[in-house]
C-alpha cells in the first residue's frame, strides 16, 4: 500500500505520524463518557482494549510495512538533530498525567461493577503502556537531563522506575543471554516468564545501582540514589490519589501501574523470544548484533510506539533517535505488529505454533544452542 508513495511524502508522513500516538488518548474518556450516557459502563471499559488489541491489528495489515530507511549520509544527521521530534515524546509527560488523573477519577466515581473495574483498570493500564513506559523508554536512552529525567518520572508513574536502571545497566548488556531476565527463552510461555521477570528486574535495579555508587565511591542510601528519588516520585503520587479520592485511588494507582508494568515486560517478552548471543571460545558472549531482536516494521503500529518495533537496530544502536531507526530485512522477523504478537503471546500454544518455526528457520543447523541458555555465573557478556 505504501510501497509506490513519493520518498519525501513518505518522510513527512512519518513525521507527522508520530503524533498518531495521542489519538489513543481521548479513547478512555470518549469510552466513559459512552458507557456513562448509555447505562453502558462495563461494556465501555473495554472497549479501550478492543481498540487496541483488535482494530488497530486489522489496520496495520491493511495498511502494512514501512519502505523506508532513511539515509545514512543525507538524512540521518539532520533528523537527529531536529528538535521536532524530541518536543513529540516529552509532551506525553502532561498528557498522561492529566489521562492518569481522569481516568483515577473516573474510576472512583462510576458505578462500575467488578467486571467493569477490571476493564478499567486493563485499559488504563494498557495504555499507560504505550504512553508511560513506551516513550519512558525512548526517554531514557537519551543523554540531555531533560529527556533522561521526562523517562524516569514517566516509570514513576508506574511504579516501575527500577526499569530505568535496570533496563539500561542491565538488559542491553546481557541481552539475547540466559543472564537476562527480560529475555525469554524458546519454548517458554508468558506466564512463566511475565512475574519472574518483574520481580527479578526490580531486585537487580536495586543491585546495579549499589554497584555504581560503590564504584563512584557513594553511599547506598544517599541523595545520589536515583532509584529513590524515583520511587519517592511513586509514593508521592500514591499520596496525592489517596487525598484526592480516597482509599480507591491508592488502590486505582498501584494497580494500573502493576498492569503497565506487566504489558512491558510482555513485549519484552516478544522482542527477544527464543533469540540467543553465541557463546565464543573464550567464554565471552558474542556482541550485539541486529540478529538478537525480533523486528517488526508495520507501519501503523511503528507510529504509534515511535518505532520501537524497529527493535533490532535499537539494541545493536541504543543511542539512535527513534526517528532514524532503521528495518533491517536480515533480522528476524514477526509475523505481525506488536498489538496482534501482544493477543497472539498470550495464547502459548498459538504462539508457538506460530513462532517456533521462525526460531528454528533463524538457527538451522544450530538448534542444540536453543536448549543450552541456562544461566552461567562465570560468563561474560562482551
Amino acid at each position: 500500500m505504501l510501497e509506490n508513495l513519493n520518498r519525501d511524502l513518505m518522510l513527512k508522513i512519518k513525521k507527522w505520524g508520530y503524533l498518531s500516538i495521542f489519538v489513543i488518548v481521548p479513547i478512555l474518556p470518549w469510552s466513559w463518557y459512552q458507557g456513562v450516557h448509555n447505562g453502558t459502563q462495563d461494556f465501555w471499559a473495554w472497549f479501550p482494549i478492543l481498540f487496541i488489541f483488535g482494530i488497530i491489528p486489522v489496520l496495520d495489515y491493511i495498511i502494512g510495512k514501512d519502505p523506508t530507511n532513511p539515509d545514512e549520509e543525507t538524512e540521518v544527521p539532520t533528523l537527529s538533530q531536529e528538535k521536532t521530534y524530541r518536543v513529540f515524546t516529552l509532551m506525553v509527560v502532561p498528557v498522561w498525567l492529566g489521562l492518569l488523573a481522569f481516568c483515577a477519577w473516573a474510576f472512583a466515581h462510576t458505578e462500575f461493577s467488578l467486571m467493569g473495574q477490571v476493564g478499567w483498570l486493563l485499559s488504563t493500564g494498557v495504555i499507560g503502556g504505550v504512553l508511560a513506559i513506551n516513550v519512558g523508554h525512548e526517554l531514557i536512552h537519551k543523554d540531555p537531563k531533560l529527556e533522561n529525567w521526562a523517562g524516569g518520572f514517566l516509570y514513576a508513574t508506574v511504579n516501575y522506575a527500577g526499569f530505568k536502571v535496570e533496563h539500561i545497566r542491565g538488559h542491553h548488556v546481557h541481552v539475547s543471554t540466559p543472564e537476562d531476565a527480560s529475555s525469554s527463552r524458546y519454548n517458554q510461555s508468558v506466564y512463566h516468564f511475565l512475574p519472574r521477570a518483574m520481580v527479578r528486574n526490580v531486585i537487580n535495579a536495586w543491585k546495579l545501582e549499589k554497584k555504581y555508587l560503590e564504584r563512584k565511591g557513594k553511599p547506598f542510601i544517599s541523595r545520589h540514589n536515583e532509584l529513590i528519588w524515583w520511587y519517592a516520585i511513586s509514593a508521592a503520587l500514591a499520596v496525592v490519589f489517596g487525598l484526592a479520592l480516597g482509599w480507591i485511588g491508592v488502590v486505582f494507582y498501584v494497580i494500573q501501574g502493576l498492569l503497565a508494568a506487566a504489558t512491558l515486560e510482555v513485549i519484552n517478552y516478544i522482542e527477544h523470544y527464543g533469540l540467543h548471543r553465541r557463546l565464543q571460545d573464550n567464554g565471552r558472549y558474542e556482541r550485539v548484533t541486529p540478529a538478537h531482536s525480533w523486528n517488526s516494521n508495520y507501519f501503523l503500529t511503528n507510529l504509534l510506539l515511535f518505532q520501537l518495533q524497529r527493535h533490532s537496530d535499537h539494541h545493536a544502536y541504543a543511542k539512535r533517535r527513534y526517528q532514524v531507526l532503521r528495518h533491517y530485512e536480515d533480522s528476524p522477523q514477526l509475523p505481525g505488529g506488536y498489538a496482534s504478537m501482544f493477543v497472539l503471546a498470550l495464547i502459548p500454544p498459538l504462539w508457538k505454533r506460530v513462532i517456533n518455526p521462525r526460531v528454528r528457520a533463524y538457527y538451522e543447523n544450530e538448534l542444540d544452542q536453543l536448549f543450552q541458555q541456562q544461566p552461567r555465573q562465570n560468563k561474560i557478556a562482551a
